[in-house]
């Protein structure tokens, strides 16, 4: 595990490349406005990976001069963030920003969150979608998912010691250090790869902060259904087990182990 060091011990930073990464699945009524709501100026690239969408995903990225990586089949989320974040540091990102291309996340933040990483106080910046109980329900987050992400991010800070206020986001910005660290190809290709890479990052000694983000939900932005909420939650409660198990030496597992690219 990294030593952390006091603030004042932590230079500010100088990003020479920053990409956004989209990890995509028919997303074609949302992705053209997810990517102008971000500011012009501060993304150097966009890389989409589309994860064998069924409508004209790829096309309307093509045309918005975005990059794009696609599989030849559905592999599901997490396997397409990982071929997003090997498509980022292949490229030569120093800081790789990941938003869910279906509008969901208000992209106006991101000048801020890198203004923010630039500072060096913390590694991994989360939008996070509740500041208040009120804002989320009003936005449109559906009460049954707010309740079980309150209940799910109160366990997480708990398990990992931190004081986030929302584990569950689909923004996020990584240094680039962070990938070159976490080992997210032993991460499930499924929807708790999210649970997984946070609970590594948290054991690999990076500092985590959040920025309250405005989110709208609606029937084009992607959301997981009742039943995989309930794979997800419990699938997350097992990684913050696994997590305590591997600190304590009692068990090893892949997931914690510093990658090897």
């Amino acid at each position: 595990m990294r030593q952390l060091n006091h603030f004042d011990e932590r230079p500010e930073r100088k990003f020479k490349k920053v990409i956004c990464t989209m990890p995509a699945y028919n997303a074609e009524r949302t992705l053209e406005k997810t990517y102008r709501s971000i500011p012009a100026g501060c993304i150097d690239e966009f890389v989409l990976t589309d994860d064998g969408s069924h409508d004209n995903t790829v096309e309307i990225a093509e045309r918005l001069g975005i990059t794009v990586i696609q599989h030849d089949a559905n592999r599901g989320y997490g396997a397409n963030q990982k071929t997003c974040y090997d498509a980022a540091l292949e490229r030569g990102a120093d800081l790789i920003i990941m938003i869910h291309p279906d509008y969901q996340y208000d992209g106006r933040v991101t000048p801020h969150v890198v203004g923010l990483l630039a500072t060096g106080t913390c590694d991994v910046i989360l939008g996070s979608r509740i500041r208040t109980r009120r804002e989320a329900l009003h936005g449109g987050m559906p009460v049954y998912k707010y309740i079980s992400n309150r209940a799910l991010t109160i366990f997480e800070n708990m398990a990992l010691g931190q004081n986030l206020g929302d584990f569950h986001s689909g923004y996020r910005a990584y240094v680039r250090e962070v990938l070159e660290t976490v080992n997210y190809h032993a991460n499930s290709d499924d929807f708790v790869f999210d649970s997984q890479f946070l609970a590594q990052v948290v054991y690999h000694g990076f500092r985590i902060g959040d920025i309250p983000i405005p989110t709208r939900y609606f029937d084009e932005a992607s959301s997981i259904n009742f039943r995989r909420s309930m794979k997800y939650g419990l699938q997350t409660m097992g990684v913050m087990v696994k997590y305590h198990l591997h600190r304590a030496g009692v068990w090893r597992y892949p997931l914690f182990q510093q990658a090897t690219r």
